[in-house]
């Protein structure tokens, strides 16, 4: 029987039969492979070249973010944080292979503090179980990146319209995993203060994609033990070396960086330094909002949010971040819970939000579009938070303040 369309009308010979079925039979292994996670879509490649070329395909067109979080109602043991707890459940069920993992936790419970004594006074010291037993079960080619802080912002697992939580106290944690996509570049960096040399080479900024590099886009910063002695303005240093280049720039200060698996020196969880990602390529889109002191209601959050909204990023495959002081949450808003995030699930329903509330923000009202086109912060609406005659790099520094993001990993072409 000949296939409808396949005759050899206009010049064009018919299709061999073999062909025509292969053609077939590979399509309908390829739909049936994609209702299966990644793990056992790893397992099933052996079976046949067929196979094996269908995976490749399967996992090259899932280019959405995956996400596992954790929040107070999933606490357990104390010896083992719901985060990993729900990594260890839940990972073997993801649809994506992960090329590069964010996570965030509280620093409460994911950093524990052991006695330290080998001096005349005993002293605390931060242990790390946590991050290890949370690391191994990512894959080994993952690059990840691991914060702690005060609070956490999460969207529980399932999907993105589910309500995003404000956690300011209490054990919870999230991972988000970027699969590798054509075009993008996600690369994470790390820049750690050293007393004996704070000069800051051109080189390493080069190398981690933050100069030179015409097709970045986002950069998502966070400074780390901003409490050390001349921390906080070694991160400032660090953002404004690349601040003025045209790209959207959100994050704030931790407590503590975890992990950096990508770096070639140990992390020290009482060092300071500058930790982030990089996101690169042409498809990737990003904008940021500043919520100041002034916007302490929910109609002004709510009207914060429209300026994101009014930045007309694509909502599929679109994270959202929240990164917010320690001072706002429900006892800056008189005792209501999750006005912010409830603020942007309003306007942006089927985007995931995540972030954490630190001691200090770094953002202000920014947009870099399809088109690379980029508005500045001084060139933010009246009543942004962030608006004015200051230059770009003297207003991405705030306290008291949330600052909102979009980023989006954009459509294939």
């Amino acid at each position: 029987m000949e296939p409808a369309g396949g005759g050899g009308g206009g010049g064009f010979p018919a299709d061999p039969p073999g062909a025509f079925v292969l053609s077939n039979l590979a399509e309908v292994v390829e739909r049936v492979l994609s209702f299966l996670p990644a793990r056992a879509l790893l397992r099933v490649a052996g079976v046949s070249r067929l196979w094996r070329e269908s995976v490749r395909r399967v996992l090259r067109a899932q280019r959405g973010v995956a996400w596992i979080s954790a929040g107070p109602a999933d606490a357990g043991p104390p010896q083992e944080h719901c985060l990993v707890r729900a990594a260890a459940a839940e990972l073997q069920n993801v649809h994506i292979l992960p090329q590069t993992v964010l996570y965030m936790a509280d620093s409460d419970t994911f950093i524990s503090l052991e006695e330290c004594r080998g001096h005349k006074r005993a002293r605390k010291r931060a242990t790390m179980e946590s991050a290890m037993a949370l690391e191994k079960l990512f894959p080994r080619q993952c690059q990840v990146l691991g914060v702690v802080a005060p609070g956490i912002v999460v969207t529980p697992m399932g999907s993105g319209s589910h309500r995003p939580q404000e956690v300011e106290i209490g054990e919870s944690g999230f991972a988000l995993l970027f699969p590798q996509v054509e075009g993008i570049k996600i690369q994470p960096f790390r820049f750690t203060k050293n007393p004996k040399n704070l000069t800051l080479e051109r080189r390493r900024f080069t190398e981690a994609g933050l100069l030179d590099n015409p097709e970045l886009r986002v950069v998502l910063v966070f400074g780390y033990n901003c409490c050390k002695v001349g921390a906080s303005s070694y991160l400032q240093r660090v953002v404004r070396t690349f601040s003025d280049t045209n790209v959207v720039v959100a994050g704030g200060q931790v407590d503590n960086l975890v992990s950096l698996t990508n770096d070639t020196c140990p992390v020290d969880v009482d060092g300071a330094g500058v930790a982030g990602l990089a996101l690169s390529g042409q498809r990737v889109q990003g904008a940021t909002v500043l919520l100041g002191e002034d916007v302490g209601d929910e109609r002004a959050a709510e009207a914060a949010v429209q300026r994101l909204k009014a930045a007309g990023i694509p909502e599929r495959h679109t994270v959202g971040f929240m990164f917010a002081c320690v001072g706002r949450g429900a006892q800056f808003y008189r005792g209501r819970a999750h006005v912010e995030a409830d603020a942007f699930r309003k306007a942006f329903p089927g985007v995931p939000l995540f972030g954490f509330f630190g001691n200090g923000e770094i953002g202000c009202d920014r947009i870099v579009t399809g088109h690379f086109a980029l508005r500045r912060c001084g060139e933010a609406p009246a009543g942004g938070g962030g608006g004015g005659e200051a230059r770009a790099e003297e207003d991405l520094f705030h306290s008291y303040t949330t600052v909102l993001a979009l980023v989006h990993l954009g459509a294939a072409k």
